[in-house]
């Protein structure tokens, strides 16, 4: 979506503290009776859960879709280059997952995600192919650190790949938005011409600002027009594209192998490196086969077998059981639950960890013996 300067606001300020007839009403309201009743006049009111309504929903690449959603008053803000989770009904069951936010912030408070479908992903699916304008979906507050300092200053160098560009496009939106204050080179990696998102905006911004330098790579499609180029990330595509990169501020973000290899050319010559990760990057193998141990749930009172081999998600899911999830990649911290006992190896630092009473990501770890969960 593009957006005029002049639609453009200041970061929301966090929501003011609740008034003194709320923190008195509040120990004697049920949220879901007052949810149920008040959203039979309006089908964004709640007691405390952020809802949001679809405004607008648009076909932005192949098997990609931008949602524009109008939050309620309990939205308190982001900062471009944030996530936020999002959380809908699925052929009845609850599903949550994590988006970027590809706009900036705006006066008329709505704010835009734009979906990648993943084949077999249950809510990329809803999102892409059943949402519809009218619909209302369930919000987490924002999070997450990949956004730019004010003033922001220097060189960058943005490094998309796939679903990576959308946190990478709200940052090239605000400093649009700036009037591109500083120099900014945007390589943007994808498999084929149809599936880059945003690339007719992005066009035009870098017709409009001599100070963006605008790269599409295409890694299964020859390159046709002359700001495409054919490849894998590589030293010797970004130094054709860049040339030195001693004084660049980079960010990156796509599947957690390219932000690997991205880390990795840039070590020691970049000024700064951050990055996300829309995939975990492999995990480190545990030593030995797969066994099965035995989790126990101390709320619930049950215990599972599971296999040491998959995460404590997906083997719990496997088990019936529907533990609060998110990003599934060790981000959102949506899936934190407290280990009372027992060993977990977490993929992404590839430790061993048996300190009892401590919290652990189910999403990126995996049992190692029996264990005891908060759950």
């Amino acid at each position: 979506m593009t957006l005029s300067v002049s639609a453009l606001a200041p970061v929301p300020a966090p929501a003011p503290a609740p008034s003194l007839l709320r923190r008195l009403l509040d120990p004697m309201v049920d949220p879901a009776t007052f949810d149920f009743w008040a959203q039979k006049l309006h089908a964004t009111w709640s007691w405390n859960r952020t809802l949001a309504r679809v405004v607008a929903h648009r076909a932005e690449a192949e098997d990609a879709v931008t949602l524009v959603l109008q939050p309620n008053g309990h939205w308190q803000g982001f900062r471009p280059g944030q996530h936020l989770n999002v959380s809908a009904e699925v052929d009845g069951h609850r599903v949550t997952r994590s988006y970027s936010l590809t706009d900036v912030p705006r006066r008329d408070g709505r704010i835009a995600i734009t979906v990648k479908r993943v084949d077999g992903g249950r809510l990329s699916t809803h999102l892409c192919q059943r949402t519809r304008v009218g619909d209302v979906l369930e919000l987490g507050p924002a999070f997450g650190e990949m956004t730019l300092p004010a003033p922001v200053q220097g060189r960058w160098l943005f490094l998309a790949a796939g679903s990576g560009i959308t946190p990478l496009m709200a940052l090239t939106r605000q400093l649009a938005a700036q009037d591109m204050p500083v120099d900014l080179t945007l390589v943007y990696w994808a498999r084929t011409r149809a599936e880059f998102c945003f690339a007719q905006e992005l066009r035009s911004l870098a017709q409009r600002f001599p100070r963006l330098r605008l790269h599409f790579v295409l890694t299964h499609e020859g390159a046709q027009r002359p700001d495409e180029r054919e490849g894998f990330i590589s030293a010797e595509l970004l130094t054709a594209l860049c040339g030195g990169l001693a004084d660049r501020q980079v960010l990156a973000c796509g599947p957690g192998g390219f932000v690997e290899t991205a880390r990795t050319l840039t070590a020691g010559s970049a000024r700064s490196f951050m990055a996300e990760g829309f995939t975990p990057p492999a995990p480190t193998a545990t030593a030995g086969e797969a066994i099965t141990v035995q989790v126990s749930l101390a709320r619930s009172g049950r215990t599972v077998s599971v296999s040491s081999g998959t995460s404590l998600l997906e083997a719990l899911e496997a088990q019936g059981l529907n533990p609060p999830s998110g990003c599934r990649m060790g981000v959102c911290h949506t899936c934190v639950c407290q280990r009372h006992s027992g060993t977990t190896f977490d993929t992404l630092s590839g430790e061993r960890n048996a300190e009892p009473d401590m919290a652990v990501r189910l999403c990126v770890s995996r049992a190692c013996t029996d264990l005891s969960l908060d759950l």
